[in-house]
């Protein structure tokens, strides 16, 4: 008898236990219930935590990416976690030192890509695009229109390519043909992406590589037969992939989406608007001196009496 009352006693308090543990969002479980009743999400999307890192920006807290997704369709949620696991916080952090896009400008790499404007110019734009995207397409020809005309010396525009190929079946495939055309010829790669996007609705997966063969037979400088083969290899097709791997690791989701400054703007947006944010930028700029295009490199004048005086020293810069 003795017996039974002790095993019922225990039974008790382990049941008490388990009613006292406090919850943690630390438990991946426990943080995708609160997440699914916080924004009322619906039972068909999937809701993956993923692991906590610790927080750069706010020390005592763990940097945790809840990743909400549909299919092929995800976004990406930011929170953050205290050690503890019994708060939870949403929202930018911001050191007054630094420039407030400065994560979104440290992973930003624009060497190797495709440019128009000045070197060095004080408002640096770097947009991902898709070539299939008609999105894509309209705020291209917008760019192409307005931009270098209204600020030749100020601005310099970097594309980098990300195709979503879940809804784009031959966005890579001209990807890897832009960057083919692009080692032959820097140059040339902005006539082969008016041209793309000036025949997008004609082209097919299988009929891009005649489209792209039918474009260069205008261009004096390209080799149509090295062209072919680059694309037939798909040579390119690793640079392709470590252009998406940095839109990803800036959460790009959707194209177009531009970072002026490292300043993100996921959807299109019209000339007015872009016109406004560059004045400002330029403006601010004047005293900041903390963002804008970086030329890749450092001339060191020949100093006498320091080695190597005579040649320039070329190196790359530091950012900051």
């Amino acid at each position: 008898m003795f017996r039974n009352i002790s095993l019922l006693l225990l039974g008790s308090l382990l049941l008490l236990s388990a009613a006292d543990t406090p919850k943690s969002a630390l438990d991946k479980p426990t943080l995708e219930a609160y997440v699914r009743h916080l924004y009322l999400l619906r039972p068909e999307l999937t809701v993956q935590v993923l692991d906590p890192k610790p927080s750069d920006m706010l020390p005592g807290f763990l940097d945790v990416k809840v990743r909400i997704s549909q299919g092929a369709a995800s976004q990406d949620l930011s929170l953050m976690v205290s050690k503890d696991g019994k708060k939870i916080l949403q929202g930018a952090v911001y050191n007054v030192a630094d420039n407030p896009f400065k994560p979104e400008l440290v992973k930003l790499k624009t060497p190797y890509q495709p440019a128009l404007g000045t070197a060095g110019a004080p408002v640096a734009i770097v947009v991902f695009s898709d070539l299939q995207c008609p999105h894509c397409k309209e705020e291209a020809k917008m760019l192409r229109q307005n931009l270098i005309a209204a600020y030749p010396k100020e601005v310099r525009l970097y594309f980098v390519d990300h195709p979503i190929e879940s809804l784009h079946p031959w966005a890579r495939a001209a990807a890897i043909a832009g960057r083919c055309v692009f080692k032959q010829k820097p140059d040339a790669f902005w006539s082969f992406h008016d041209y793309i996007f000036g025949h997008q609705e004609s082209i097919t997966p299988e009929n891009l590589k005649n489209t792209v063969l039918e474009w260069a037979k205008g261009e004096k400088e390209i080799d149509a037969m090295q062209l072919g083969q680059c694309m037939d290899a798909k040579a390119t097709n690793a640079e392709v992939e470590a252009e998406m791997a940095q839109g990803s690791s800036l959460e790009v989701t959707g194209t177009p989406t531009l970072f002026i400054n490292g300043r993100r703007i996921p959807n299109s947006i019209d000339w007015p608007n872009l016109k406004m944010i560059i004045d400002s930028e330029i403006e601010y700029q004047k005293t900041a001196h903390n963002a804008g295009d970086d030329c890749g490199c450092e001339v060191k004048l020949p100093v006498p009496s320091l080695p190597g005086a005579g040649t320039p020293q070329i190196s790359p810069i530091k950012k900051k």
